[in-house]
């Protein structure tokens, strides 16, 4: 048994062509966000605050992209998840660190491997979604 495992993840090249596509959309939205791609690893790969984009979503972007990479889930599939599950709900949301239970972030995949994720945050989180699947469409997603 070997005592090394191979990950595929995210180019930095593809992490910054996610990037650009989900900031396309945001400006075609008229509309600053902030924008974070990770790796497989959650580790940070390519990052935009737009001019104009909310200090806090720094943080809340960054968190959304670790909670996909990190369960293979995009975060409003969390709420899904445990909103039905009182404890799971209520342990999940205090007990998990950066876990972000509402839209905006999703996995990034290939060849069915989870390689990286996206996640943004400035606006509804309705128009977080929209913005980050703008990006995936630069992943094949």
């Amino acid at each position: 048994m070997p005592d090394t495992f191979t990950k595929p993840s995210i180019t930095s090249d593809l992490a910054h062509r996610v990037g650009a596509a989900a900031e396309a959309k945001a400006q075609e939205m008229g509309h600053p966000f902030v924008i974070a791609v990770v790796d497989e690893s959650g580790v940070l790969k390519a990052f935009s605050r737009m001019d104009g984009a909310a200090l806090l979503s720094v943080q809340v972007a960054q968190d959304k992209a670790y909670t996909a990479v990190g369960f293979g889930l995009s975060t409003d599939g969390w709420h899904d998840f445990i909103k039905d599950d009182p404890p799971l709900a209520a342990g999940a949301t205090t007990g998990i660190d950066r876990l972000v239970v509402f839209g905006g972030g999703y996995p990034i995949k290939s060849d069915g491997q989870i390689i990286g994720a996206i996640g943004v945050s400035g606006g509804h989180y309705t128009q977080d979604m929209e913005v980050a699947q703008a990006g995936l469409t630069a992943a094949g997603a």
